[in-house]
């Protein structure tokens, strides 16, 4: 295996070769009946899936797993490009060949006479380029939010829609006025809760989840990655609990709620 940082460019190149032609092979003639019947639709799901194991493998610092995984994703890439070359859209080349020139040209401090003196900067200038991006196009330009995928997760598409607005600087100035905003729509909620008013609950309680995405965004952390670690916590600790109860010679389904509750608590400490 070749050094991470020195990129052997002819074995790069045979193995994209080999592994674009193994997908022409399992969709072709002598290859694959399963293969041969996905479509666009069917493999999204795929894509996803293999989307959400890589960030498994990156959480578990596996590198063996996410070498792993990452291949996944790209085979599953590398398919629905294939699939698009069938019906004369475009190829694997064509997605390489476009988003390299993309990189390029959001990058002008790089590649370019453009100079910037921090990220905030580099950001400032992405924001400019997209959406000058955007007006070229003859047709359906996007809105400046609403480019934002509509199919990401909720926390995660929050953050996103609220760091896109930040970019122009519509934002609160510091986390200490978010957290004043996080304290405002907790209140709000009480007093839904108060009223056993059940839609302004559900209002109030999106409103309070927003608010705590973007107060995790403005410590430098991202409100998708932090549930995901809560639940990993979450899930630990269960099982800690059964084991502490197994060993108690207390079945989890018979436990009572104090059980559980003391089980819990000597876990936790």
């Amino acid at each position: 295996m070749s050094l991470p940082n020195k990129v052997d460019f002819k074995r790069l190149s045979d193995g994209i070769a080999a592994l674009v032609e193994l997908v022409v092979r399992l969709r072709g003639p002598e290859g694959c009946p399963w293969d041969a019947k996905q479509t666009d639709s069917s493999i999204k799901i795929y894509l996803l899936e293999e989307a959400y194991e890589v960030l498994d493998a990156i959480e578990s610092s596996s590198s063996r797993d996410v070498c792993m995984e990452l291949g996944d994703l790209l085979f599953h890439i590398i398919f629905l490009a294939h699939l698009a070359s069938e019906r004369n859209e475009f190829d694997f080349v064509d997605v390489v060949e476009k988003i390299r020139e993309k990189m390029i040209h959001r990058h002008p401090h790089v590649f370019g006479e453009t100079s910037v003196n921090s990220a905030k900067e580099v950001a400032r200038n992405w924001v400019k380029i997209k959406k000058a991006e955007k007006e070229a196009k003859e047709e359906g330009t996007s809105p400046f939010l609403e480019s934002v995928p509509v199919n990401l997760p909720a926390l995660l598409r929050a953050h996103r829609l609220s760091e896109r607005a930040s970019k122009v600087d519509f934002d609160w100035p510091n986390p200490g006025k978010v957290w004043e905003k996080v304290q405002e729509e907790v209140g709000e909620l009480g007093t839904a809760i108060a009223k056993a008013d059940g839609e302004e609950i559900a209002e109030e309680m999106g409103d309070l989840l927003f608010s705590l995405v973007n107060l995790a965004r403005h410590w430098g952390f991202n409100a998708e990655d932090l549930l995901r670690n809560a639940n990993k916590k979450f899930l630990e600790r269960f099982k800690m609990m059964e084991t502490e109860l197994n060993a108690s010679e207390v079945e989890l389904e018979d436990a009572t709620p104090e059980q559980m509750n003391q089980a819990w608590e000597k876990v936790k400490s």
